[in-house]
């Protein structure tokens, strides 16, 4: 969509510092914090497919009311619209593309589709920025919003086609848990004939947390995954560091496009990665990025290329690991676990970054890849265990 990579300097051009963008970010992270799991229960219940759909259609809303009502208020309504949008969508996406991979008999392709769609994401900016940067001169940050709500509303239509793969759930719930979440939700789990229709809410979302807690080897591939993620908060400054490294506004889009299109090839290449390369790969990258934040010029944005090409490589091999240690039906939901801890951990990136700017953001990126060394290390995610 045509504002992603305008929204950050639509709010510096309405007079927001970066500790104000910093905060309406905040905002952003706090509601997927809130509205994850229950999100990802809901697509486990009712529909993968309806919660994408319904999620592109909320951060349409959001769009609307930035378009609409520019300032603080309205920004900080759209980011809460915004962050649960995205949690309709995430963990659904991931469940959807394994259950469906599953029914085609083919779940070990997980990781190299997945890089693909991961790389699709990201070549979309290529038109986006194309678009952002045609549209702008044109019609200026009103034309931008207008055009990013009808993009999301379009895909929301795409993700309301898609067919619908059949659950599956190859390890039981433990006996006492899942008869308890039995009990607590049996009226919604009976149809009104007395036929079964399958677990309620409340049971599907018990059972999404009790298979994130119990089975082997998912806690820890869910704290490697949300540590991970969370480095992709600093994406959003993106624009703002071309911005400060002395690019032109107008071709802020275009000089950070590269580095979504290195982090895309990252992506399509995580399928060659082997485990024992992801914590040198991610340590390479975080070492460019420190070295382009010490040069500070336009030039250096190829540096940050290369660090988001390596780090999303790494990423695909971690969300790929989740995927195959989860055995429960409530796939989506269990997914969604995950981020929550990037939403807590992006907090902390936020945080460094309204602090003291890029230095404080690459020296918790540096702690958080340290971190999760042992678990990115290890052939067995079930080993893993947290750097104290």
């Amino acid at each position: 969509m045509p504002l992603y990579p305008l929204y950050a300097l639509l709010f510096s051009a309405h007079g927001l510092s970066h500790a104000q963008i910093s905060a309406l970010l905040a905002v952003w992270s706090l509601t997927g914090v809130v509205a994850e799991v229950p999100t990802g229960a809901l697509a486990d219940r009712f529909s993968r497919t309806g919660s994408m759909a319904a999620g592109g259609a909320v951060q349409a809303l959001a769009y609307v009311l930035w378009t609409a009502f520019p300032g603080f208020a309205a920004f900080a309504a759209g980011f809460v619209l915004w962050g649960i949008g995205g949690t309709l969508v995430s963990g659904a996406v991931e469940a959807w593309l394994y259950d469906s991979l599953v029914e085609l008999g083919a779940p070990e392709r997980f990781r190299r589709v997945y890089g693909r769609l991961d790389a699709c994401e990201l070549f979309a900016q290529v038109p986006a920025a194309v678009g952002a940067t045609v549209l702008l001169p044109i019609g200026g940050f009103e034309l931008v919003g207008w055009v990013s709500a009808a993009t999301c509303l379009g895909a929301a239509v795409v993700a309301a086609r898609l067919p619908e793969p059949a659950r599956h759930d190859d390890g039981p719930v433990p006996a006492d848990d899942a008869d308890d979440a039995d009990d607590a939700d049996d009226a919604e789990a009976t149809g009104e004939a007395g036929e079964p229709a399958g677990p309620g809410y409340l049971a599907t979302l018990r059972a999404g947390v009790v298979a994130a807690a119990r089975t082997p080897g998912v806690p820890a591939a869910l704290l490697v995954v949300a540590l991970l993620t969370s480095f992709d908060n600093i994406e959003e400054y993106f624009g703002l560091l071309a911005e400060d490294w002395r690019v032109p506004v107008q071709w802020v889009p275009l000089a950070v496009l590269g580095i979504a299109l290195a982090g895309a090839a990252g992506a399509l290449l995580a399928a060659r990665i082997r485990d024992t390369w992801a914590t040198p790969l991610l340590s390479a990258g975080i070492g460019l990025f420190a070295v382009a934040g010490l040069w500070a010029q336009p030039a250096g944005l190829a540096l940050v290329a290369v660090f988001y090409a390596l780090y999303r490589g790494v990423l695909v091999v971690a969300e790929a690991r989740l995927q195959e240690c989860i055995t429960s039906g409530a796939r989506a939901t269990v997914t969604s676990i995950a981020g929550v801890g990037t939403e807590l951990a992006g907090l902390l990136v936020f945080a460094a970054w309204a602090a003291a700017g890029l230095t404080a953001a690459l020296v918790l990126t540096a702690v958080i890849a340290l971190a999760v060394t042992p678990g990115l290390r290890s052939r067995n995610p079930g080993r893993f265990r947290a750097v104290r």
